[in-house]
């Protein structure tokens, strides 16, 4: 809401040097004040951990394991198994569609 004889951007604008409290130094930063009663004081001070709080650090990993020796006549077999299972269902379904496509040329031939 704006009254009478104020722009809607008076909101948004800076406050004058005089609302800003002291100016600021040659730095350009404001001098420090203490906090007010019941305001942020700020974070709490912090205090180095003791020594030694980190876990112990080991440079040698153990050595990986051994894995289980592989039987490759049985692997040649199962894949050879799973190819021939492959190749059917696609033979079915090329079937199938050969059908299909037969059944769909022949009713618009005749």
């Amino acid at each position: 809401m704006t009254t009478p004889g104020s722009s809607p951007d008076d909101y948004w604008r800076r406050p004058g040097p005089s609302a800003d409290g002291p100016p600021p130094d040659q730095t350009g930063t404001a001098p420090q004040q203490p906090a007010p009663a019941g305001g942020y004081a700020g974070p709490p001070p912090t205090t180095p951990p003791p020594s030694g709080w980190r876990p112990p650090l080991h440079v040698q990993p153990p050595p990986p394991r051994q894995l289980p020796r592989q039987d490759m006549a049985e692997l040649d077999l199962a894949e050879q198994r799973a190819q021939r299972v492959t190749w059917t269902v696609g033979a079915v379904a090329g079937v199938l569609l050969l059908v299909l496509m037969c059944l769909l040329c022949s009713r618009l031939i005749f």
